[in-house]
């Protein structure tokens, strides 16, 4: 069977985990590889929302195996919060449903105190970090000197581990003229009880995913926000704290390269983008409140309102390449509906020059200008819609002409939250 990465192609928010539920039907397993509970899921079922911020969105399955990666970093007052109301509502009713990574690193008190008194510090020159302690968390892992899920299981080695680590982060705090509230005892007892609650999920979960595949069972892997997130790859210093695009799904949750057999990429119709950072196509007036409002584009996890624009077909083609795309799900072209024009970045112009590229210094993206591609628009709902001869000649146009335009096929429409309500052109677990 194949083992399938979702990814986003954009800035985040794309509508991953709707893809995700979707495809689970066909998927064993669902593992999500990086990112933290700075990222949100908002998954429709039945007219009945459910939004996740750590649980992989497979969840909403039953008999399906979630596993958090050793990629991810956990926060586990949200993990065991998400735990319980999942519960609550009949879900994860089998506790061997979920693998948490004995190896994520944790989320801990100073690390979402040193986020925002960093943020605040920043002034003007603000990322716009969730300041949930993401940043901090993948700090304190490159340099050997985070806290991971496995020593939650050990009171006397995480009090150790706590003493070590909590005066360089008060020291770092006083430096920053934030309000220091931190204390070793009280910490060490907090997280070692949340140690023996999530206990029962936490296993080696590169040898249980390994497993799973070598008996033919199929992954779905999924990523968090978006490709132009990415720490390497993205817009860079405005990018999340890990590597958003799908290679990082091998090492993300502790298996090989040659297990991955397909990318799929995961846009909006339109655009959008959170926090800081260039963004070419952005529409700061009309256009954008309008999409803004009919999409209703504020973070799933934040609650900010997100940015807003039109498809930039230069940067999904960069995402393709970056990402290895197989194919597109295109989402939310529901939103599209009664724009009579709608328009495509299909190149930039830089300093009077013509490129068809993404430069890679953002502040070279800062000054590039969308050159556009103008299509008419349509005025019929789509929601309603089931298949795709079923769309308006007009709303077919625009995403054939976005498969031109990005070199990627799409194999997926959604025009609604619901999870039915998606048109799919191709099925990549039936290749």
């Amino acid at each position: 069977m194949p083992n399938v990465v979702v990814v986003g192609a954009q800035w985040g928010d794309e509508g991953k985990g709707k893809i995700v539920d979707r495809f689970t039907e066909f998927a064993d397993v669902v593992a999500r590889y990086q990112g933290g509970n700075n990222a949100g899921h908002t998954l429709v079922v039945g007219g009945e929302k459910t939004v996740l911020h750590l649980i992989p969105a497979g969840v909403l399955h039953k008999g399906k195996t979630c596993i958090i990666g050793n990629g991810v970093v956990v926060d586990p007052t949200v993990f065991m919060m998400e735990i319980d109301r999942l519960k609550q509502k009949g879900y994860l009713a089998d506790d061997s449903q979920l693998v948490l990574s004995l190896d994520a690193h944790v989320i801990m008190p100073w690390h979402k105190a040193v986020d925002i008194a960093r943020e605040s510090a920043m002034g003007a020159g603000k990322i716009g970090t969730t300041g949930r302690g993401i940043g901090p968390t993948y700090e304190d892992k490159v340099a050997r000197r985070g806290i991971r899920v496995r020593d939650l299981l050990d009171t006397a080695k995480l009090e150790r581990r706590v003493n070590e680590r909590l005066p360089v982060a008060q020291e770092e705090l006083r430096r920053l003229g934030a309000k220091d509230e931190l204390d070793a005892a009280t910490i060490t007892r907090e997280y070692a009880a949340l140690g023996k609650r999530l206990a029962v999920y936490a296993k080696d979960a590169s040898r249980v995913l390994h497993g799973l595949i070598k008996a033919g069972k199929s992954v779905l892997f999924e990523g968090a926000q978006g490709t132009m997130l990415d720490v390497d790859h993205g817009t860079y210093p405005f990018v999340t704290s890990s590597n958003t695009v799908a290679s990082n799904a091998a090492t993300g949750t502790g298996v090989g390269p040659t297990s991955i057999d397909e990318v799929i990429g995961i846009a909006k119709a339109y655009s959008t983008r959170v926090g800081g950072g260039p963004y070419p196509t952005e529409q700061k007036g009309p256009v954008g409140e309008e999409l803004r409002r009919i999409g209703q584009e504020f973070g799933a996890t934040t609650g900010r309102p997100r940015r807003t624009g039109w498809f930039d077909a230069v940067a999904m083609r960069y995402a393709a390449r970056v990402n290895g795309l197989h194919g597109l799900a295109i989402m939310k072209i529901d939103v599209l509906s009664g724009f009579p024009e709608l328009q495509i970045a299909v190149a930039y112009e830089l300093d009077g020059k013509t490129i068809d590229e993404m430069p890679g210094d953002p502040e070279d993206l800062e000054r590039c200008k969308p050159v556009y591609e103008t299509l008419p628009g349509w005025t019929e709902p789509l929601t309603g819609i089931r298949t795709w001869d079923a769309l308006p000649a007009a709303a077919r146009s625009y995403v054939k002409r976005l498969e031109v335009l990005t070199g990627v096929p799409v194999m997926a429409v959604s025009v609604g939250p619901d999870r039915e309500e998606t048109i799919l052109l191709r099925n990549p677990f039936a290749a």
